[in-house]
């Protein structure tokens, strides 16, 4: 994935910047799981909530950020729309005190795509696509492993971006001490550090393995104080 689909700005212009490529993905991904009529609504409440003023990470650059990684690799999918439209959903739900987000992602996710006709076997797939960003293990399945190697794409984004990363996460914990998310995040950021592979594709292996063990390190070096 080009690193330069991590450079999506943060400010107002980014929805103008973003809104080709958004409604590119969603027409492309409806219309390939043959759901009925638009989905606009839908969309539009998609982006109703990514738009929420408590999501400094989890908003619509995240959402523009993944889409647009999306696209550069879509080939690689086995079911690609399935792909496509969990990314839309993946972080459809985001209440930072809560920790079943991805679950409860993943239910809108099937109730929406029933209403629209998607078949059974289609939402079953997009359900445990979604349930693959938890980022508990890496995944096993080769389309959820596509998918969850996008969503950590920022780990192996330009300093500058990933700092900016950074930030955007402790604003969405601002209710936590800083001691305390200063070790919590420790933690999340170490595990990744441990793990034999970050990124489970091959592709994203190759791509961003390294950038992404760098800058965790760098993460890590700063003093938890």
């Amino acid at each position: 994935m080009p690193c330069d689909a991590l450079r999506t700005p943060a400010d107002p212009r980014m929805d103008r910047m973003t809104t080709p490529l958004l409604e590119r993905s969603w027409r492309r991904a409806w219309q390939d799981l043959g759901a009925r009529r638009s989905g606009e609504e839908l969309r539009l409440a998609l982006l109703a909530r990514y738009g929420e003023p408590h999501r400094h990470y989890h908003g619509r650059q995240h959402l523009a950020e993944c889409l647009a990684a999306f696209e550069t690799v879509a080939h690689l999918a086995h079911f690609a729309a399935e792909v496509e439209m969990a990314l839309w959903f993946h972080d459809a739900i985001h209440a930072v005190r809560r920790a079943d987000n991805e679950a409860q992602s993943a239910e809108w996710a099937s109730e929406a795509l029933r209403e629209a006709g998607v078949a059974p076997e289609v939402r079953a797939r997009v359900h445990a696509l979604i349930m693959a960003t938890r980022h508990a293990a890496v995944p096993v399945a080769a389309d959820e492993q596509l998918l969850a190697d996008i969503d950590l794409g920022i780990l192996a984004a330009d300093r500058a971006r990933f700092a900016d990363y950074e930030q955007q996460i402790r604003r969405e914990y601002a209710f936590v001490p800083g001691w305390l998310f200063k070790r919590k995040r420790r933690a999340v950021l170490a595990a990744f550090l441990e793990r034999p592979r970050i990124y489970g594709t091959d592709h994203f292996h190759a791509a961003l393995e390294t950038r992404a063990r760098r800058n965790l390190a760098h993460a890590l070096a700063r003093p938890a104080g």
